[in-house]
């Protein structure tokens, strides 16, 4: 026998799908498929949520741009502890949303 499995979840207005197929397969490998099917779209949705969350962290407009015209028009070394400590800020948020990879060691509290 021929089987294709399809899964499919939505999560916050986004849509997960995964379809695998085999051959010559019996009913348990089937059922085996589909289980297989919907692990691999709950990872993505595990993995949806660690990457809006990481997302959520990325500086706003308004900060980018204090940051921009600061950067233009005073020279670092004319910049206050405050203004030093703004642009390390911003720069450091840049830094953590720009890290997303889809490595698989996560733990369940990662992705929540």
């Amino acid at each position: 026998m021929n089987a294709s499995v399809k899964v499919m979840n939505s999560y916050d207005y986004c849509h997960f799908e995964v379809a695998l197929s085999a051959e010559d397969v019996s009913l348990a490998d089937v059922d085996n498929l589909r289980k297989e099917a919907q692990r691999l779209v709950d990872k993505s949705i595990k993995q949806y949520k660690v990457a809006k969350r990481i997302a959520s962290q990325m500086p706003d407009s308004y900060l980018e741009s204090r940051v921009r015209t600061l950067s233009e028009n005073t020279p670092q070394s004319e910049w206050t502890p405050e203004q030093k400590a703004t642009v390390k800020a911003y720069n450091d948020a840049m830094f953590a949303s720009s890290h997303y990879d889809y490595q698989d060691d996560w733990d369940d509290d990662d992705a929540a």
